[in-house]
């Protein structure tokens, strides 16, 4: 079983496979998606629903406890009082 890691290690480790195994593969057709990622496994799912994201990770990796989310092309995945910020390319 896998232990729980620390927020800050799921992010980083999150980003790391995103930029390096993930991001060329969606940041065109699945620009504004969401993507979940299982840092221990390197899995991931996207969908234009957040939840159902989750939940295909979850059908591929049903153990998966430290997983990191994001939007695919955004920095942050919602705001409030404005457009998210998007991520530089």
């Amino acid at each position: 079983m896998t232990a729980r890691r620390h927020k800050e290690e799921v992010k980083r480790l999150g980003e790391g496979i995103y930029e390096r195994d993930i991001h060329a593969l969606v940041k065109d057709a699945h620009d504004g998606e969401f993507l979940a990622i299982d840092v221990d496994s390197g899995s991931w799912a996207v969908d234009d629903d957040l939840l159902v994201a989750r939940e295909r990770l979850g059908e591929k990796q049903p153990d998966a406890l430290n997983v990191w989310l994001l939007r695919v092309g955004y920095r942050t995945m919602a705001s409030i009082g404005g457009g998210a910020p998007r991520r530089s390319e």
